[in-house]
């Protein structure tokens, strides 16, 4: 493949301050000042506290959302109904016919526009009168990437205060997006056209000049997250993700793996045919294909040391519409994603730094609402998701995993019924997986195309004989190991045994089956079991090197 340069002059782009701050290893207990363990046998641990928020959510303001899918009914369920700290509202950067609260619009117009508009002054006006004060909330979009599939984006501005740009996201929809001139303001097009020779709203290459962009732009504080990557035969290649990561390592550096519209037939609404041909293009308990291949295109990337972390969404437009369609869950109510945050508080900038730090998982069904999992060599010093653990030679290091799950989850029965069904989730087993970790892979070369880890294997699998319940609740166990090589380790669980007919075999997830049963009421809750049924948790790796 070849590298693409910016078409854009250097008069265009903007600097922005770097976001990121060094991490100090601190106490757990206090989460304050500095030392060694916790002296509970856990590993030093960096300031900070876990949280939780979806990184991929509609309204109305999306054309396949529906008019019910208010801005206030999505953040009331996020927060109050299911209690996460933050969330991104992603509306497709389309067209947009109605405001916040479903009212038709005089005209459709850009949805930078409605983003400005409308999206942005209600979240502000809503945390200036004190609701959701305590939340972040911020405006970002979801792109039709040229030739590909969906991709997540964020443009922030304002320095250590960063909000959402509304002027980069219009000339980032005017840019790299097939809408009519006629939805965007007349003066803007043409101070566009003035500033850029054409659009680029075609090509592959066109998609890898937008992500250009957003790196010569914003290079610090805007993000390009790959969504629902495997839904169609044919968008991306390994080749393709390793060329968008090369090209922009601080914007493309999470898939979502964990996906979202769970609540479709299809789960997912990966709707490719039932074919052999399409078993790539399947969810397998809940979660992409790229992730979920044990030595799949993940673990391929892993392998090469990048720094590409898995995450899970809701990708909410609506629950079941009137006319009996079902869709997807609401923030928060299914897909979480835990991310340590470092700074608390630190707004679009800590969380979005805390993001590209890899400290997180992901969980469907509140199968865990806690995981610690770290490597901690013989000198004390720790590794944690997204970390890296120097070792020597034949070191024998320890790993330390600690989860817990809650007593009950949101299972209802009827679906969306606002009856609970007192499900309590549990885990069946914990795999600790590991991959070789080589030389990175060079653009031109047979390997930059390779798809798979040969050396991924399930090192070590936990089950309820191998962890003990520790006095704060949670279960804990670990395992030592001696370090022979470059290597990235791993966590996955889930609630089924290793062979469960239809959904595992020797551990592995089965490629999940549409549910096609003619009444509709029925459908859905044979929908919701599937889905609470087959549970599943993965983490981010640790790596550990060689020294």
């Amino acid at each position: 493949m070849k590298s693409v340069s910016s078409p854009f002059p250097r008069t265009f782009r903007r600097a922005r301050a770097p976001l990121f701050t060094t991490l100090t290893f601190c106490s757990v207990a206090l989460l304050t000042g500095c030392g060694g363990s916790d002296g509970g046998g856990n590993a030093p641990q960096l300031q900070g506290r876990w949280t939780t928020g979806d990184l991929h959510v509609h309204t109305v303001q999306s054309d396949d959302s529906r008019t019910t899918q208010t801005l206030d009914l999505v953040l009331g369920k996020a927060f109050k109904s299911y209690g996460l700290d933050w969330m991104s509202v992603t509306n497709h950067l389309r067209s947009s016919k109605y405001d916040n609260d479903g009212n038709l619009l005089p005209a459709p117009t850009a949805f930078a526009y409605g983003m400005e508009k409308y999206e942005i002054p209600r979240i502000k006006a809503l945390q200036a009168q004190g609701t959701y004060a305590d939340k972040l909330i911020f405006s970002a979009f979801e792109w039709d990437m040229p030739t590909r599939d969906h991709v997540g984006v964020g443009i922030f501005e304002g320095g250590a205060n960063l909000q959402a740009s509304s002027g980069g996201t219009k000339e980032f929809q005017y840019l790299f997006t097939t809408g009519s001139e006629s939805l965007f303001d007349a003066a803007d097009v043409a101070r566009w056209k003035a500033k850029y020779p054409q659009r680029y709203n075609q090509t592959g290459d066109d998609a890898l000049k937008a992500i250009a962009w957003l790196k010569d732009n914003y290079p610090d504080s805007s993000y390009a997250l790959i969504n629902h990557p495997s839904r169609n035969p044919g968008k991306y290649t390994a080749g393709v993700f390793r060329q968008m990561h090369d090209l922009a390592p601080n914007q493309v550096f999470a898939i979502e793996g964990m996906v979202g519209n769970q609540l479709e037939p299809d789960r997912g609404g990966y709707t490719s045919a039932y074919t052999d041909a399409n078993l790539p293009n399947r969810t397998y308990g809940g979660t992409d294909y790229v992730v979920a291949q044990l030595g799949g295109v993940w673990d391929a990337l892993l392998g090469e040391g990048r720094r590409i972390w898995n995450i899970a969404n809701s990708d909410s437009h609506f629950a079941i519409d009137a006319n009996n369609n079902s869709s997807g869950y609401f923030p928060g109510e299914y897909a979480k994603n835990y991310v340590w945050q470092s700074k608390p508080g630190g707004g679009i900038a800590g969380l979005v730094n805390d993001l590209r730090a890899g400290r997180s998982f992901g969980v469907f069904g509140d199968l865990v609402n806690g995981l610690d999992f770290d490597i901690t060599g013989t000198s004390g010093q720790a590794a944690y998701m997204g970390q890296e653990l120097k070792a020597l030679p034949s070191e024998t290091v320890t790993v330390r995993v600690r989860f817990k799950s809650p007593a009950v989850n949101n299972y209802q029965r009827p679906v969306e019924s606002g009856n609970l069904g007192n499900m309590m989730p549990k885990v069946d087993h914990i795999d600790l997986i590991v991959g070789d970790v080589g030389a990175r892979a060079q653009p031109g070369t047979a390997a930059y195309q390779q798809s798979t880890n040969a050396s991924t294997r399930v090192l070590r699998r936990f089950t309820a004989a191998d962890w003990t319940l520790d006095k704060d609740g949670y279960y804990r166990m670990e395992f030592p190991l001696s370090v022979t090589k470059n290597q990235y380790f791993r966590l996955r669980g889930t609630n089924l045994g290793e062979n469960v007919a239809g959904l595992t075999s020797r551990g592995e997830p089965l490629p999940d089956k549409a549910v096609t049963t003619a009444d509709a009421a029925t459908r859905h809750d044979q929908i919701n079991d599937r889905n609470y049924g087959s549970l599943w948790f993965y983490s981010n790796p640790i790596f550990v090197s060689l020294r």
